[in-house]
């Protein structure tokens, strides 16, 4: 089993549309010294819980456009994302940056399927996530070194996992998650499509 090193600023970028169990999430996460990053209601959710939470905005220095359908997609949070900790090049990019270096990404996704049978087409279309998956499959790819959370029932498995490794998570959990991750967003682009279909 191979363990992360323990790093000085810990970072979880939570953005979630499904916010039950956020405050066993963040309780538990804050306890093992990762500090937030979100955005828009999630981290508004986050600092009325009494936690600390960066605003997305202040990393980018760009504000939530369109009406929230940008707020997320930026080079910065997915250098932050993708960058390989153990490659020097990398490594060089990344600290010209200054920004934090994201450890865990915790998003789940606007629940298309749920509102596809709603009448309203434009209201359907605006429940099709882009941010969400684009996110999770970055986390996903880099799972050598990131976490990615798509599911609220993970939460707990992410929490046992950080205590029994010191406040990382080891690759054998990341790997399965990020399997989870890819197994999920394929399901979900896979309803979207039979609805355009349909429609």
């Amino acid at each position: 089993m191979v363990v992360r090193k323990n790093l000085k600023n810990k970072f979880a970028l939570i953005s979630v549309f499904n916010k039950n169990n956020l405050n066993y999430l963040c309780t538990n996460l804050n306890k093992q010294g990762y500090k937030f990053i979100s955005s828009g209601a999630t981290g508004n959710k986050i600092r009325d819980m009494g936690f600390k939470c960066q605003d997305i905005s202040k990393i980018t220095k760009l504000k939530e456009m369109f009406e929230g359908r940008v707020k997320t997609l930026n080079p910065l949070i997915y250098s932050s994302i993708l960058y390989k900790r153990e490659n020097k090049f990398h490594i060089k990019d990344f600290l010209l940056l200054k920004i934090p270096e994201i450890d865990i990404v915790v998003v789940n996704l606007y629940p298309f399927k749920k509102y596809s049978k709603e009448k309203n087409y434009d209201q359907v279309i605006e429940m099709i996530d882009i941010g969400g998956p684009s996110l999770l499959r970055a986390a996903g790819k880099n799972y050598k070194y990131i976490t990615a959370i798509l599911n609220t029932k993970d939460y707990k498995k992410l929490i046992q996992n950080l205590k029994k490794n010191n406040g990382e998570t080891d690759l054998n959990f990341r790997k399965k998650m990020a399997f989870k991750v890819f197994k999920e967003t394929s399901n979900y682009d896979k309803v979207i499509s039979n609805w355009l279909d349909e429609n």
